[in-house]
């Protein structure tokens, strides 16, 4: 019997789930890693620390099943994009721990360059927006701020990966220095009509092209691991940025099918087919991945705090001890009281992209419990998410009528049903809700014969829809506070 193995590299966890012919998930590892955060606003990763993580937990399915590496048909890999690594190539080692999308210490480079009048320039060439986000700006940090980096560049000796790279690059033990189209179009870079690096915004950001990675499609074989701690001979053979691989991994195949992902951030995407989308009201175009020499597109909102909120209110607050207690707490309480939680811990995504937003907790009174503060911070997940849907219906000129989600938070009953209640939309969990893991073994499996898009639909399945069913007139009413607290945490930290 033969296997496929997604690894999954996100923001806070490194796992790896093995799939059996049915695609079927029969063996998880999880762990997780250190956060680091040097300085307000920044946010950083110990990028060998997650290389050792991801070794460790891709050794563990392979013990919990007794399986030898001939036993896997192909990896596939999915990652947290934007993500940026930079590493000598002699040696192997990063130059500096990475800079994680969520970092904003690039927003006063990312202001020149709007306020000189380069966004509508990167917006046609790349579908994005001048934002900290992406990975642009925090490659021209890098090398300015690391000691000898920008000349170590110049002379071809340093490596630049979002972290899918950085994963190709040990598994093959630095034979393969690549990226898929899907991840590319998310540095700011890549000009996702030509689907090549641009050299015009590489001159603009000051990045010698000697460091960016090739452009592979999301579904082939690049080549075999030459990695002894992971086995040799396996084929890696698909790459897909985590948003884009849970939008395969849901099946939404087709132009205007729809998903969420309630991660640590929440990401709408929805499938344009092969028409580039081009957003008026400050979404994202992307490419959603490329499968032989079809393009598929996708248009973008992207929520930074999202299931993180709750990280925080564990870590930082101390308010429970496991996320997975929110909902019982949140349900104590029989509606918000009145409490409005915009956790604009990292600044604001779509469809404000405001850096200097923080984060605030409206509404206190006496009579505020935690349980009131945990049940606003959920419900500020499905707030952000709603804006996105009012957006993307803008774009489209038609509303969304059925999302698709997955990751953990959308296991929380509460919190998703509150999220069907204030977008007035029918909302379908499956059964599997990790999707972003599976989008990459399919990918990977289409890739070595092992299914094909028929059988991969006969394995998707139903847990449960959530339909809408609160009043139109206590919608409202919840809309205008959370649109009144947005308007009064934006531009704080200017």
């Amino acid at each position: 019997m033969k296997y496929i193995i997604a690894i999954d590299q996100g923001t806070s966890s490194s796992r790896c789930i093995l799939y059996n012919n049915e695609a079927q998930p029969v063996a998880v590892a999880q762990e997780e890693f250190r956060q680091l955060y040097p300085q307000p606003g920044w946010v950083e990763h110990d990028a060998d620390e997650i290389w050792e993580c991801q070794a460790r937990v891709f050794r563990q399915v392979l013990q919990q099943q007794k399986l030898n590496p001939e036993a896997i048909a192909g990896i596939g890999i999915t990652n947290q994009r934007e993500t940026t690594v930079i590493w000598d190539r002699l040696t192997g080692k990063p130059i500096h721990n990475a800079i994680v999308w969520q970092d904003r210490r690039t927003a006063d480079e990312c202001t020149r360059l709007k306020d000189a009048g380069k966004e509508a320039l990167v917006q046609s060439k790349t579908g994005l927006l001048l934002d900290p986000y992406f990975s642009a700006t925090k490659i021209k940090w890098l090398l300015d701020n690391v000691a000898g980096a920008r000349a170590k560049a110049e002379r071809g000796e340093l490596a630049f990966g979002t972290i899918d790279s950085w994963l190709v690059w040990n598994l093959t033990q630095g034979e393969l220095h690549i990226t898929d189209v899907s991840n590319a179009s998310r540095t700011m870079l890549f000009n996702i009509d030509t689907l090549k690096w641009d050299d015009e915004l590489l001159a603009l950001f000051d990045i010698p092209a000697s460091i960016l990675p090739a452009i592979k499609t999301s579904s082939e074989i690049y080549g075999f691991t030459r990695n002894l701690e992971i086995g040799l001979g396996i084929p890696i053979a698909a790459i897909a940025g985590d948003q884009q691989a849970a939008l395969f991994g849901q099946l939404c195949h087709q132009p205007g099918m729809a998903k969420c992902t309630y991660g640590t951030g929440s990401f709408l995407m929805m499938n344009t087919g092969s028409k580039k989308p081009v957003s008026t009201h400050r979404l994202l175009g992307t490419i959603a991945w490329q499968i032989g020499d079809k393009v598929t597109y996708a248009l973008e909102g992207s929520v930074f705090m999202g299931g993180a909120v709750m990280q925080w209110l564990r870590d930082g607050l101390l308010v429970f001890k496991e996320t997975s207690e929110s909902e019982e707490l949140a349900a104590c309480v029989t509606d918000n009281g009145g409490v409005y939680f915009v956790p604009a811990l990292t600044g604001l995504g779509a469809p404000h992209w405001d850096s200097n937003a923080r984060g605030a907790i409206f509404g206190i009174t006496r009579g505020t419990t935690h349980a009131h503060i945990t049940r606003a911070a959920l419900e500020s997940i499905a707030f952000q998410v709603d804006e996105l849907l009012d957006t993307m219906a803008m774009d489209c000129g038609e509303a969304i009528t059925q999302l698709r989600i997955d990751g953990g938070a959308a296991k929380n009953n509460l919190m998703v049903q509150f999220q069907a209640d204030i977008s007035n939309i029918n909302i379908v969990r499956p059964d599997n809700l990790e999707t972003t893991a599976l989008g990459a073994a399919y990918l990977a499996g289409l890739a070595v014969g092992f299914w094909s898009i028929e059988k991969l639909k006969c394995s998707w399945q139903i847990d449960r829809t959530f339909a809408p069913h609160l009043a139109s007139n206590q919608v409202a009413s919840l809309k205008h506070y959370w649109q009144k607290a947005i308007s009064k945490s934006k531009n704080w930290s200017d």
